[in-house]
């Protein structure tokens, strides 16, 4: 039933499921079986396998969970054919929990207690003959021995019984929640006497939106006002209700799903105040529960969907590549911090120098920098862009225009996450005996030449590019991520000599244990050959082999096909196909008028299909090539670094930092992220503003609005817009930003719908793609 479950929903055939569902239970990555199993699963791509593999996790738990349900309601002796019918039929964990609520076990209730106190036949009456009087037949049920002194606590038993029968009738509290899901709206107000500690929550202290049209950021905020004691949220559940009204749309469900026809008798009379409390007690306080958390859990998976996509972005950006790169990590007072490394990533030179106040040492500071250049044949400067970046910026400069025979490039990205290395335990093993201080210009300046390789070796919640990422499920935000390095590193392919533990952590097959016993082999026996010696590696077994091969590479080996992504197993059949060219297997790698002439299906067999026999012959023709754009940089305007500077109408050069469902954040340059809201990208409607931009991407704005004193910049895309306050209106969309890396604890604001929009506030996470910006598809 799984399998055609999800067949159906991927909309592919229950033989493709199986095959990947087998492949996923033997122990294939999504990156292995989307690369090199296309035969068995009849071509699904990653994000299908991605999907299945969610869906699956799902829906084993649905039916483990099934399994227990059933067994527990058998044991009760209430297992009854068309309850059974409907466990089985369910499709989904709420579906299944209504079911068994009746049947929990759980402590004593109060409806309980009255069942045990003999009243249950006293509430079957009063629930099914509309002419008994409840006064009357609650008489009968008086009895000092169950403590019923009198026809009070008679009835209120009996109104407990049917209370919790009612708000246990899964019929019911399905077309509850189809209701509320639909009309409901939640309702936020400050809480009495934190008006003043809550500023920033202010647009939540009297604010109103329909449950299901709340974008993610806001409720997020929304509930992270409520468990600071900011804020108090509640479900209106009669929006459109009259004053006065005498009752509310909920108990009209409750009646109309029991079939209840309520009129002005006295037993009537009696079962509308059950009705009422049933209400109000039983079910919209569960509902509300419930729909908070279910809100809570949509808001949090639309937010690590938007942390997974800029962590692919960022990750996915240019490398400058393998060049000598000098990585300087700006300080006022503590000096400037500088660490030189090869094309390799190698540290050949570390010093720190203090351009600026106090010792106020510019020239020096020049000379130095001009001196380390040339002895070095230094090609990239890499420039942090925290405290001091535009300073050291500048210096750079002045040096770069008094030499310019150094013809060196510098490039300011963003150092969030740095320092979270610099005193990581991988930093320790790979730097051993350098200063902490000195680590972080090491990895600004490794950073530059190839960002996937040296960024996860940090933890992704400290590179800044989330969304409300402190207030999410970290065990779910941390699968998400994990998820995304595997993919991105899997799809550029790793140097199996050069790699970091860390790095080789992330292959296909590969785990931390294995990685550092690869580098340990590396270091013991020198540089890896070929693909083959990774069989000699402690612990690497023949499956491990398997999953990983096709994604390290060995540069200048001895087969030349180790440097492509084409797998290990299908060397043999290269062979026969350069056989058939009479042609040496080196020689045909890169040989793009040969590969052009062969005809593929002329070597399709039953291991190797057409699919692959087309990879094959495309990686033979380009090996290895590198899935990531081409190495571009934003220029930031001169003599514009810091908000003061800026003047509205200004246009600038700029790159996104970050990219969130209302907009997009742009480092321009002067320490404070500006935003790009949804409605500024573009002349023309977009829902998303991924459709128009993406992390790392080099964009010209306008500046419409500087607030200097609350750190907020407006910008446009659009050049023809007119800085007024007119124009800043967020045309029914009102949003707020995510945080700096500093502010991560800090909760957004947001406007109610109608509300004027304020300029954008700090971007969470500094623009770190300045220098691997991807080219705009």
């Amino acid at each position: 039933m799984i399998i055609e479950k999800i067949a159906s929903e991927l909309n592919a055939s229950p033989k493709q499921i199986q095959a990947a569902v087998a492949l996923l239970d033997e122990g294939a990555t999504v990156p292995f079986i989307a690369r090199y199993r296309k035969e068995v699963t009849q071509g699904l791509d990653d994000t299908q396998l991605r999907n299945l593999e969610q869906r699956l996790g799902y829906l084993r738990d649905l039916e483990a969970r099934r399994k227990v349900i059933l067994k527990s309601i058998n044991e009760q002796g209430k297992l009854e054919e068309g309850l059974k019918a409907k466990l089985l039929a369910a499709d989904n964990k709420t579906t299944l929990e209504d079911l068994y609520l009746p049947y929990k076990p759980r402590r004593r209730t109060k409806g309980q207690i009255a069942i045990e106190a003999g009243l249950e036949p006293l509430a079957n009456e009063l629930y099914s003959n509309s002419d008994a009087q409840p006064e009357t037949l609650a008489e009968q049920y008086i009895s000092a021995e169950h403590s019923i002194l009198d026809t009070k606590s008679a009835l209120d038993g009996a109104k407990f019984i049917l209370m919790e029968r009612f708000s246990e009738n899964a019929d019911l509290l399905q077309s509850v929640r189809q209701y509320l899901t639909r009309n409901a709206h939640v309702k936020s107000a400050v809480a009495p006497g934190k008006e003043t500690e809550g500023q920033k929550y202010k647009d939540y202290f009297d604010y109103t939106e329909k449950y299901a049209k709340i974008p993610s950021h806001r409720a997020l905020a929304m509930f992270r006002g409520r468990n600071e004691g900011i804020l108090q949220i509640n479900i209106d559940a009669d929006p459109q209700q009259e004053e006065g009204a005498r009752r509310s749309h909920g108990e009209e469900l409750i009646e109309q799903s029991l079939n209840m026809r309520l009129t002005d008798s006295a037993r009537d009379k009696w079962l509308t105040s059950v009705v009422q409390w049933t209400w109000k007690i039983k079910i919209l306080l569960h509902m509300q529960t419930e729909l908070f958390g279910t809100l809570r859990e949509q808001a949090e998976a639309e937010a690590i969907k938007v942390f997974a996509k800029n962590l692919n972005d960022l990750l996915m950006a240019a490398p400058a590549g393998p060049k000598v790169t000098m990585g300087l990590d700006p300080g006022i007072r503590t000096g400037v911090k500088l660490a030189i490394v090869d094309a390799t990533g190698k540290v050949i030179h570390t010093t720190t120098f203090f351009p600026h106040a106090p010792q106020n040492q510019w020239d020096k500071s020049k000379r130095t920098l001009s001196t380390l250049c040339k002895q070095h044949k230094v090609d990239l400067i890499s420039i942090g862009n925290g405290t001091g970046s535009r300073e050291t910026d500048k210096l750079v400069g002045e040096m770069m225009k008094a030499e310019p025979e150094l013809k060196v490039q510098r490039i300011v990205i963003s150092e969030a996450g740095a320092s979270v290395y610099s005193a990581s335990e991988l930093a320790s093993n790979e730097l051993p005996g350098m200063d902490v201080s000195l680590r972080g210009a090491v990895s600004i300046a490794r950073r530059l030449q190839d960002p996937l390789a040296e960024l996860v070796k940090i933890e992704p919640k400290a590179i800044g590019v989330g969304q409300y990422q402190h207030d999410v499920s970290q065990s779910q935000l941390g699968k998400s991520l994990d998820t995304v390095i595997e993919d991105c590193v899997n799809a550029v392919g790793v140097d199996l000599n050069t790699a970091s533990p860390a790095l080789l952590s992330h292959v296909s097959g590969l785990n931390k244990t294995l990685a550092n016993n690869i580098v340990m082999f590396r270091d013991a026996n020198g540089a890896f050959a070929d693909r083959k010696a990774l069989k000699k590696v402690e612990r690497l077994g023949p499956k491990a082999y398997e999953q990983a091969a096709g994604f390290l590479r060995v540069m200048n080996g001895k087969n030349a096909l180790d440097a492509s992504a084409v797998h290990p197993e299908a060397y043999a059949l290269i062979d026969i196909i350069a056989s058939k060219s009479n042609i040496a297997v080196n020689d045909m790698v890169g040989n793009t008028e040969l590969l052009k002439q062969l005809n593929p299906e002329e070597f399709v067999t039953e291991e190797f299909g057409l699919p692959t026999l087309k990879d094959i012959l495309k990686e033979l023709d380009k090996p290895g090539r590198d899935p990531r754009p081409e190495f571009k940089t934003a220029s930031f305007k001169e003599g514009v670094e810091t908000m003061k500077d800026l003047k509205e109408g200004m246009i600038l050069e700029g790159v996104v930092s970050n990219v969130a469902n209302f907009g997009a954040f742009v480092d321009i340059g002067v320490h404070q992220d500006g935003l790009v809201h949804i409605s500024s990208m573009t002349n023309t409607y977009i829902s998303d503003p991924r459709e128009v931009v993406k992390t790392g991407d080099v964009v010209k704005v306008k500046v419409m609005e500087v607030d200097v004193a609350r750190k907020r910049i407006s910008l446009s895309m659009r050049m023809d817009d007119t800085p007024t306050a007119s124009d800043n209106a967020p045309k029914g969309r009102p949003e707020r930003s995510t945080k700096t890396k500093s502010q991560n604890q800090a909760p957004a604001r947001a406007q109610k719908p109608a509300a004027k929009q304020s300029s954008g506030n700090a971007a969470m996470g500094n623009a770190f793609a300045d220098a691997f910006n991807k080219a705009k598809k």
